[in-house]
C-alpha cells in the first residue's frame, strides 16, 4: 500500500513529534497510553521518524499530553464545547470524549488536509482550517452555546508574544469566564532549542518563539491562573509508569536540570471579563 506523503510547513512538522511519541508508547507492553490510531497513522505516513528515536522528549511529549488530559477532566466537567487550538494529529477526542460535548478542532490548511486522511467530521466533532491568529475559528465557537474550554498544547508557544497576547485579548472579549488550558515555556528552553533532542532535528523555522518564565504574570493580560504544573508534578499514577531513568532524574537531578524541567508549565487559566468601558 502506498504511504501518505507529508507536505507540511516548518512549524506544522512539529506535530509529528507527539504523534510518534504516542505511537511508540502505545506499542510498549506497559506504555503510558494505548493509542492504536497514532500507531496506524505513523505506519501510513511517508516520513522518516527515525531521527527522533531514542530521545527522551518523545516520552515527555506523551506525558505532556496526558497531563493536559488530566487538567481538562479536572476543570472542564461542565464544558459544552471544547476548542483544540492547533489540533495537529491529536487523538484527545478518542481519549476523553464523554459522549455529550461538542469538539471543534482546527489547524492550518496543510495540517487539516492531512488530518482529514485519518479523521472525519461527526455531529459532535468538526474540523476547521484556520490560523490561531485569525478569528474565523472564534466565529465557529461563538455559534455554540454553553461554557467553552480552549486548549493550546504546544501551539501558541510557536507565536511571537504580541500575537499570543492578541489571541488572548480576543478570547476575553468573546468568551469571558471561559477556560484556557495552555502551556508556557521559559527563556532558557527557548534559547536552547539547538540542543533539544527533538527540535534540533528540525530547522530553526520550526522552533517556538514565545518565552514566559512565570505564568502568573499573565494576570496583566487578563488571565486568572487556576493551576500550573511542571513535569515534577506528574501524578503518582503516571510517575510509576515512567522509565526508571526519568523517575531518577525527577528525584535526583541537579538543581540546574530540575530548574530547566520547571521551565515548562501546563497552566489552567480563566479568561477574565474585559473591564466595562
Amino acid at each position: 500500500m502506498d504511504k501518505q506523503p507529508v507536505d507540511l510547513g516548518p512549524v506544522q512538522q512539529t506535530l509529528l513529534i507527539p504523534l510518534f511519541g504516542r505511537a511508540l508508547e502505545s506499542r510498549k507492553s506497559k506504555g503510558l497510553l494505548t493509542d492504536t490510531k497514532a500507531e496506524a497513522i505513523v505506519d501510513a505516513l511517508d516520513y522518516d521518524f527515525s531521527k527522533w528515536k531514542g530521545g527522551s522528549s518523545l516520552i515527555g511529549a506523551t506525558l505532556r499530553t496526558l497531563m493536559f488530559d488530566q487538567a481538562i477532566r479536572s476543570f472542564a466537567s461542565d464544558t459544552a464545547t471544547f476548542v483544540e487550538i492547533g489540533c495537529g494529529l491529536n487523538t484527545r477526542f478518542e481519549r476523553i470524549d464523554d459522549g455529550k460535548t461538542l469538539w471543534i478542532e482546527f489547524d492550518l490548511p496543510d495540517t487539516i488536509a492531512l488530518r482529514r486522511q485519518f479523521f472525519a467530521d461527526t455531529p459532535r466533532r468538526r474540523m476547521l482550517a484556520a490560523s490561531a491568529t485569525a478569528t474565523n475559528w472564534m466565529d465557529e465557537a461563538e455559534r455554540e452555546t454553553g461554557p467553552r474550554c480552549f486548549i493550546s498544547e504546544a501551539v501558541l508557544i510557536y507565536l511571537e508574544e504580541a500575537q499570543v497576547r492578541d489571541v488572548v485579548e480576543e478570547l476575553r472579549k468573546r468568551f469571558p469566564g471561559s477556560l484556557l488550558i495552555m502551556d508556557t515555556t521559559g527563556s532558557e528552553m527557548v534559547a536552547s532549542q539547538d540542543r533539544h533532542d527533538a527540535m534540533s532535528k528540525l530547522s530553526s523555522d520550526s522552533w517556538f518563539r514565545w518565552a514566559c518564565d512565570d505564568p502568573s504574570t499573565l494576570s496583566s493580560w487578563g488571565l486568572d491562573l487556576l493551576q500550573s504544573q511542571t513535569f515534577m508534578d506528574v501524578p503518582t499514577s503516571l510517575r510509576s509508569r515512567l522509565p526508571l531513568s526519568m523517575r531518577l532524574m525527577m528525584r535526583l537531578a541537579p538543581g540546574r536540570m530540575r530548574a530547566k524541567v520547571r521551565d515548562y508549565r501546563i497552566n489552567v487559566f480563566r479568561l477574565r471579563p474585559m473591564a466595562a468601558a
